[in-house]
């Protein structure tokens, strides 16, 4: 049994950014700063919440009889209290004999075009503890997205605006930037890990490095450009992040009504119609947190029994990212434009360029990931660069359709200078065959379902969430 060690950097995390918000917050109030005082503890807290509830969702603590852990929770002290736990099932593995054991059966990664399933036995301690490690994945996407990156952005803007950095506040925007990458780095793991329940997943550490550099390039580069726009154009940065906000927080439930699906029922047994609608009004408020900063790895459909979009969409991504970019050179370009005299003392041409390659130094590495370092790539329909081609034909289709047509400007067809002998007259230039045609090429709309896996057909509507908790709704928190 693996060490929980992913489980000891969530809470190593999430304790040392509160504990640094909250001294960085009475920093504030000394200084008789309010307004940095309250907007640094609501980000806080914000995120401190929502982490409570999750898991205090996830392990149904609800309808047990667990009051001093429901008391822990409201004191905010349950992410520490469920490491010990944790720690203590690790600890009395292989000490107490286990009454029974599950059976789990994985398919291993097709090699030369065959997959073999394995068989393996899970006691009762191994499966609380894969609980736990699933409960913090999802935390640790909460913690980063709702509470460490707008505290990050806010931050870094005070940092602009007072012209210095301060010990305090410098630790906080490390710790958050750490907290924010982990998060992202969870998110991508927890999507492959969702994606291809059915095959045993071994992700290696090129692999954690390479989604290491490609979220670290992408975020910083984002909060970098939002807090540039802001303290040029303090009024128009409001409409840019709530446009964002808005747009991915409907887009889920857009497609959910054009699928014409009927509500989700199978959630939660103990919840109401109200209960549901609340549960997947924030599972969308988290996907809108995640994908104002970065590209969510995790993509909702609410018409699945899971909740999860588990196609790879290429097209998708590739519309993503170049909107993203040139959304960021629009914002660096008003920037340039509109800057005051605060920022003479840097070269204002060359940070603009420098923030536009980190970003294009990030989408590289999230091209090197799915070309060479996704644990899954066998099983994907068609490669990455293939995709990416498909999109850019359908794009240049787009932009052809568009335009006028445009007449060819070549020689007249001469007319054969031979003649029927029945009638003496010409012969119709105009043949059944083909080769005299213009090549008429049509491009084909990608939907949501292209380059779906090989064992995820799209149709996936018979089934429903089973008893594992990575298919419940409290592992797509």
């Amino acid at each position: 049994m693996r060490f929980p060690s992913s489980i000891f950097v969530s809470v190593s995390l999430f304790t040392a950014e509160t504990t640094a918000a909250l001294y960085l917050s009475s920093t504030y109030s000394s200084a008789g700063d309010r307004i940095w005082q309250g907007l640094t503890l609501l980000f806080t807290l914000l995120a401190s919440v929502l982490v409570q509830l999750a898991l205090t969702f996830i392990h149904r603590d609800l309808s047990r009889d667990r009051p001093l852990v429901l008391l822990l929770h409201i004191l905010q002290l349950g992410p520490v209290v469920r490491c010990l736990e944790a720690f203590c099932i690790y600890g009395s593995v292989g000490r107490v004999e286990e009454p029974y054991a599950s059976i789990t059966r994985k398919k291993q990664m097709p090699r030369e075009g065959q997959s073999e399933e394995v068989e393996r036995q899970v006691g009762q301690a191994e499966g609380k503890l894969f609980t736990h490690r699933a409960a913090f994945a999802r935390t640790s996407v909460i913690q980063a997205f709702l509470g460490s990156a707008p505290q990050l952005t806010l931050q870094l803007y005070i940092c602009v605006v007072q012209r210095g950095v301060s010990i305090g506040r410098g630790t906080l925007m490390v710790i958050s930037l750490l907290s924010i990458v982990y998060g992202a780095l969870r998110c991508n793991i927890l999507a492959i890990k969702i994606k291809y329940d059915d095959y045993e997943v071994d992700v290696r550490p090129l692999t954690y490095v390479c989604i290491f550099l490609w979220r670290s390039f992408e975020i910083a580069t984002r909060v970098v450009v939002l807090v540039l726009f802001s303290s040029v154009l303090q009024l128009w940065i409001l409409p840019v992040v709530f446009g964002n906000f808005l747009v991915f927080f409907f887009y889920p439930w857009i497609l959910f009504w054009q699928s014409h699906s009927p509500f989700p029922e199978n959630i939660e047994k103990t919840l109401t119609r109200v209960g549901t609608t609340i549960v997947l009004c924030l599972l969308t408020f988290l996907y809108a947190g995640i994908n104002m900063f970065c590209w969510s790895a995790v993509q909702v459909k609410l018409n699945d029994p899971d909740l999860i979009n588990k196609s790879q969409n290429w097209y998708r991504m590739a519309v993503y990212y170049m909107l993203r970019f040139v959304e960021n050179a629009s914002l660096l370009l008003l920037w340039y434009v509109y800057r005051t005299d605060v920022y003479d003392v840097v070269c204002a041409p060359l940070l603009v360029l420098q923030l536009l390659v980190a970003y294009a130094i990030a989408i590289f590495f999230m091209l090197v990931f799915y070309q060479f370092c996704h644990p899954c790539r066998r099983l994907f329909s068609s490669s990455m660069t293939q995709g990416l081609w498909d999109c850019s034909s359908l794009l240049c289709g787009a932009c052809r359709s568009a335009s006028p047509p445009s007449r060819p400007m070549g020689k007249p067809v001469p007319e054969p200078s031979w003649k029927d002998p029945a009638t003496d007259q010409p012969h119709d230039t105009v043949s059944g065959s083909t080769d005299d045609q213009p090549n008429n090429t049509t491009y084909d709309m990608l939907n949501d379902t292209t380059f779906d896996a090989p064992n995820e057909p799209e149709d996936n509507t018979g089934g429903g969430a089973n008893g594992d908790l990575s298919h419940s709704l409290a592992c797509n928190v």
